[in-house]
């Protein structure tokens, strides 16, 4: 539904210059359509779609538009129409709202102009449908929203930083410092990437030695507690092991290239050659069975 919603919204668009109406109403699955506010003024198309719902998402409450009456049950999510916006984090109540519309037999109207927000639905179909805030996914998507919103990075919430894995207990794979031993992350918090382009995307960097291998030699991974002073105010730097404070990566919230050619935005790397896999060893009690005992013969009295 997502895909032909986004689709079907880059289509409105090019019949905008076609028509003297400044949108129209598009059908883009049964009993859905996508439009605008100014969708709401005609009755008469609404009553020909029998719209029963209207679904808002502006920063501007349409409740006094047309129509007005109890006719149509409505919801307003009040997120600025701005391509930096986070409409991601309201997803859930937006699906919820359009299903129980369309399963019980109506119709919703769903209006909104911003291409930020088809990319936000492109990431919502990638986590099927569902806000998972530990999916990698989501947390790539969170981080590059900070970058939008505190360009100086004079403040990061500290809901964005993992828990630092040394003063937590946790049976899941963890990483370590190659040089002194201290855990810097845990498995949870790498955050994969679609394997670039290899050696072709570094044709810019004619001086390095390029080989047709496309591989990743760093983690690129969530930002971690220990790594907050580090990255308040300054755009890049050094990655320090917080207790022997040798180099293990770099960070870069404006993005940088991983060795098989992809760019990830932001970036937080830490080599390979500097961390080592950690993984927990399940030991498994076995059961004890007794060993029969052979009785000691006894003498003859």
């Amino acid at each position: 539904m997502t895909t032909r919603w986004r689709d079907e919204r880059f289509s409105a668009r090019g019949s905008e210059n076609k028509t003297r109406r400044s949108q129209i109403m598009l059908l883009v699955d049964p009993g859905l359509y996508i439009g605008a506010a100014a969708d709401l003024n005609d009755r008469q198309a609404l009553a020909d779609a029998a719209v029963t719902h209207i679904l808002s998402v502006d920063s501007v409450d349409p409740s006094p538009l047309p129509p007005a009456d109890d006719a149509f049950r409505r919801k307003w999510v009040n997120v600025l129409d701005e391509v930096t916006s986070d409409l991601l984090s309201h997803m859930d109540d937006c699906y919820l709202f359009i299903h129980e519309a369309v399963g019980g037999g109506g119709t919703v109207i769903v209006h909104w102009v911003n291409s930020g927000f088809e990319g936000q639905l492109c990431l919502y179909e990638a986590m099927h449908c569902e806000v998972d805030t530990s999916n990698p996914v989501y947390k790539q998507y969170r981080l590059s929203k900070i970058t939008e919103k505190y360009p100086e990075m004079q403040q990061v919430p500290r809901e964005l930083f993992a828990v630092d894995p040394a003063y937590s207990s946790s049976s899941e794979v963890s990483y370590r410092c190659r040089k002194c031993r201290r855990t810097v992350f845990r498995g949870s918090s790498i955050l994969s990437h679609p394997v670039g382009g290899g050696a072709s995307a570094f044709g810019h960097k004619k001086s390095r030695n390029l080989t047709g291998d496309v591989q990743c030699t760093s983690y690129f991974i969530e930002p971690v507690l220990w790594m907050e002073q580090a990255l308040l105010g300054v755009m890049d730097g050094q990655l320090l092991c917080p207790k022997c404070s040798s180099k293990l990566g770099s960070f870069s919230w404006c993005g940088d290239q991983c060795s098989c050619g992809r760019w990830v935005t932001p970036a937080f790397q830490l080599h390979r050659n500097r961390v080592d896999e950690i993984r927990q060893l399940s030991m498994q009690k076995q059961d004890q069975v007794p060993t029969p005992q052979t009785p000691t013969p006894q003498t003859a009295q």
